[in-house]
């Protein structure tokens, strides 16, 4: 009887020491497995605002690239500024305007009503074609390129920061110095001097100075358009006054 009784007891405890193993072993596997989905969640963050990364290129596209091509310069890779550091550069060009609510992804022709829905299906879709070990953050240049004032002109108006106008000025200048260097050439000469005007003399808490003061691509479009648009009210005038005259 004693020795039943002992050989129950030994079982019991083994069962017992068993079934705490296997707890201990799932939550070391439950564990691993929130490890490893928590550091696969990690990969997919990119610490980079797409917002504020696209208007820094819509400034450089409208505010800068036209006096470069017109100087026939070739921006080198090695310049902030340059395409090629724009980590979302080229997911920026395979967007398809096709409507005011149709936008279609360039890469598996799915469409979507915004281009918000489109942004985020790159993130869960193509996030794998970011060049994310080679690319900068272009957004951190928005500082000197004045992002904000694109985005919210009335930000303008608002109070200035002394320091932060000297940090940008000096981000700003930095750029002009690497993008430009006046050692290359009178080209490069000509735009470093644009530059600073362009961009760089704004960063003043003195008031005088506005942003892009050279113009650019958007305002030749706009005088373009004004100039179609007052031809085609004179045309019919012109033709009325011929036909009178003939009368």
């Amino acid at each position: 009887m004693g020795r039943a009784k002992a050989i129950t007891s030994i079982i019991l405890i083994q069962f017992i020491l068993l079934h705490v193993t296997k707890s201990q072993q799932g939550f070391e596997e439950s564990s691993a497995a929130r490890t490893l989905k928590q550091e696969s969640h990690d990969t997919h963050e990119v610490h980079c605002s797409r917002e504020r990364s696209r208007a820094a290129w819509q400034i450089i596209d409208d505010y800068l690239m036209p006096f470069v091509e017109e100087e026939g310069y070739q921006i080198s890779t090695d310049c902030r500024l340059h395409p090629d550091n724009d980590l979302f550069r080229d997911q920026e060009r395979h967007k398809i305007h096709l409507d005011v609510n149709e936008w279609r992804c360039g890469y598996c022709k799915k469409s979507f009503r915004a281009e918000r829905f489109l942004d985020q299906h790159f993130d869960n879709r193509h996030y794998n074609l970011l060049n994310v070990n080679q690319s900068k953050c272009l957004a951190d240049l928005c500082g000197a390129l004045h992002c904000d004032f694109v985005i919210n002109s009335n930000l303008l108006k608002a109070k200035c920061n002394p320091a932060a106008a000297a940090r940008n000025r000096h981000l700003c200048e930095s750029l002009a110095n690497s993008c430009f260097p006046i050692s290359q050439g009178p080209s490069a000469r000509r735009l470093h001097e644009l530059f600073l005007r362009q961009f760089c003399d704004a960063h003043t808490c003195s008031g005088k100075a506005k942003p892009f003061p050279r113009g650019g691509k958007k305002q030749t479009n706009l005088l373009y358009m004004a100039t179609s648009i007052l031809l085609m009210m004179l045309l019919p005038l012109f033709y009325l006054l011929y036909y009178l005259y003939q009368r």
